[in-house]
This record gives C-alpha cells, structure tokens and sequence, in this order.
C-alpha cells in the first residue's frame, strides 16, 4: 500500500493530537520528527514508532530527507514564515498550524512559495471538524433551520484539576505579541471561533468590530479578556464571539481547560453545539428547534481529539485522490486576515472593512 510519510517539525503538547490521525491510519505512517528540545523529540519519537536516527534537533535535516513526503509545521507562530518557506523549497507537502502567519503578507509569500515548489499546502483547523460541529453543519445543510442568519460563539476557560499540563515555555510565546500575533483568547484560540463563523455562513464577513479587555493570568502575563468581537456578513447577517476567563470555574476537560458554545439562528429554527475542548454542560452536544419541537443529537463521539483525528483523515484522504485540502492556504489566509482586523479594530476603536 503507497503510504504518506510525515515528518513532524515542533513536538510540544499539541502534536500528540495532530499524530492520531496519522498513526491510525495505514496509509499514513511518522517517519522523521524535529524539536529544538531533543529530550521532547526522542519522547515523542519513540511513543510515535520513529528510529532514533530519524529524531532531529534541526529541522533542515528532516527536510534533507529524501522520504518524507509532507511535514507537520507544528511551530511557534512568529517561527511559521520561514519555516514554511523552507519546507516548500524542499519540496514537502505542508500541513501548518493556525494561524498561518503573523501578517498577510507574509501569507501571501508562503502561498506563492508552495505554488512554485507545487506542493500542497493546508493550514491546519480542527474545529470544524469536530462531530458535534458536522452534524450541526449537515441539518443546516439539510434545511433544518432555513437561511443561517446570525452565529453567536461564546468561548469560556477556567480552571480544571485534569487539565494538560503546559511547560511555562509554551505559555510564554503565547502571550508575546511578537511572537504570537496578538492575544492566546482572540488572535490564538479566536482563529478556531472565525472559522467556524466562515464553516456556517458560507463567506468571510466583510466588516469586523471587536472590544479586547486584559486581565492577569498569572504574573507577568495578561490575557485577551474579556472580549468581544462582533462581524457583520453580506445580506445582513451577523456573528458574535465572546471569549472570557473564569479564573474559579472548575471545567471538566482532558485537555485545555476551556469550553465553547455555539447557537445558530435561522429563519425557520435554532441549532445549538453545546460543547468543544470540554463538557460544561451535562445535555445533548447538539439540539435543533424547529416548528415548537426540540430535537436532540447525541449519536457521536465528543472528545475533542476526534477534531483532530477527523481534520488528518480528511487531508490524507484529499492527498490521495488529489484533492484541495480544507483549509487551503487561501481560506486560512482570508482567515487570518479577518483575525488581524479584529485586532486593528480594538486597538484603534473602530469597526475594520474587509470588502
């Protein structure tokens, strides 16, 4: 059987995820890994089945290698720009985590750079591929709540006695600016909340508006929140994202102690998504009114890892049948876009057009 072979550049907390879909899948296999920390490299090296010849502190020597097929760009992301620059010019398929760059034009270098090399370039999201988020998609797609009209995301975190633990190095260039590009909540996380914004409504919105708050998240670092981030979508449609932190609530999650969620107004219905990185609520993941009838949904997995585990199916099985994968460079650029407005609009307290 052709086999994909991945090598993963950058082997923090979030590449146990992004793995799971490459090691369950036998048309996939991990050949080559990279982490400026060797001890983390060999860790996941050697969890992931890669020969200890293959761990690398250096990421242009998993690029020399003729036998890897795409990479996994699972670095900081001020480290994005030239690093896919240099995946693309020796010539690997990509797979980029959000958001892309720290500019637009930086974007547009690396989408022409992959262009020349003619290779395939995703930035990577998961979100909308969460089950609970499909199934909501599919009956929207079905009719079920007619024409979408507004989305309302609210995105909380909090505290929680189960949630990963995260060397203070990971947190630390999450709450630079020059190295992050703008906010953990709003910039960061707000990537995942503006995809799903354009995953529902079918465009990018053409106007933005956003309220960024700051509050201490442990000493010499401050968080995005409370914030607001309010758009406005063609045929007078609305979105609004909320992210706050409630630094007593307890949460229950195996991973990030944050949850999310999700209403959708239609002209005939609503549909709630009442979970994402974990499970405030004890109730359905999805509920649909329609007609004075309440319907729920609970027929599918709600781990978040299955985001990411259905994110790398899609893209291996877009590799093979040679397919555009989602999202492409251009959607995750247009998204990236919509991000950095949202943070022009709060610096300078004006609504940012995106026509």
């Amino acid at each position: 059987m052709e086999q994909l072979r991945v090598g993963f550049i950058g082997t923090g907390r979030i590449s146990d995820l992004h793995a799971l879909g490459y090691l369950g899948d036998d048309r996939a296999r991990i050949v080559a890994v990279c982490d400026v920390n060797e001890e983390v490299a060999r860790q996941r090296g050697r969890a992931w089945g890669v020969p200890e010849d293959r761990i690398f502190t250096d990421y242009r020597d998993l690029l020399a290698l003729p036998d890897v097929d795409l990479v996994e760009n699972l670095l900081p992301h001020h480290l994005h720009y030239q690093s896919t620059l240099d995946i693309a010019a020796a010539g690997k398929h990509i797979s980029l985590q959000k958001p892309m760059a720290l500019t637009v034009e930086q974007a547009d270098e690396m989408i022409a750079a992959a262009k020349r090399a003619g290779v395939i370039f995703k930035v990577f999201e998961n979100f909308i591929f969460y089950p609970p988020i499909q199934r909501a998609k599919a009956l929207i797609d079905a009719g079920e709540i007619g024409d979408p009209l507004t989305i309302r995301i609210k995105s909380n975190s909090g505290i929680s006695p189960n949630e990963w633990e995260i060397p203070g190095t990971a947190w630390a260039w999450r709450f630079n600016r020059e190295t992050c590009g703008g906010g953990p909540l709003v910039f960061d996380d707000g990537h995942h909340k503006f995809s799903l914004g354009w995953y529902f409504m079918g465009e990018i919105a053409e106007e933005v508006h956003a309220w960024i708050g700051e509050t201490e998240f442990a000493p010499g670092l401050v968080l995005d929140s409370p914030a607001a981030v309010t758009w406005k979508f063609s045929n007078n449609r609305f979105g609004l994202f909320e992210a706050v932190r409630s630094p007593e609530l307890v949460m229950d999650t195996n991973h990030y102690a944050q949850d999310d969620r999700i209403e959708i107004t239609g002209t005939k219905g609503v549909i709630w998504i009442t979970r994402g990185h974990g499970k405030m609520l004890d109730i359905p993941p999805v509920i649909l009114y329609r007609d004075r009838q309440t319907r729920t949904f609970s027929d599918m997995p709600v781990g978040w890892e299955h985001s990411f585990i259905n994110s790398t199916r899609h893209f291996i099985d877009a590799y093979f049948k040679g397919e555009p994968p989602s999202l492409t460079a251009e959607q995750g650029r247009d998204i990236l876009r919509f991000a950095l407005a949202a943070q022009e609009s709060a610096r300078t307290g004006r609504a940012v057009s995106l026509k």
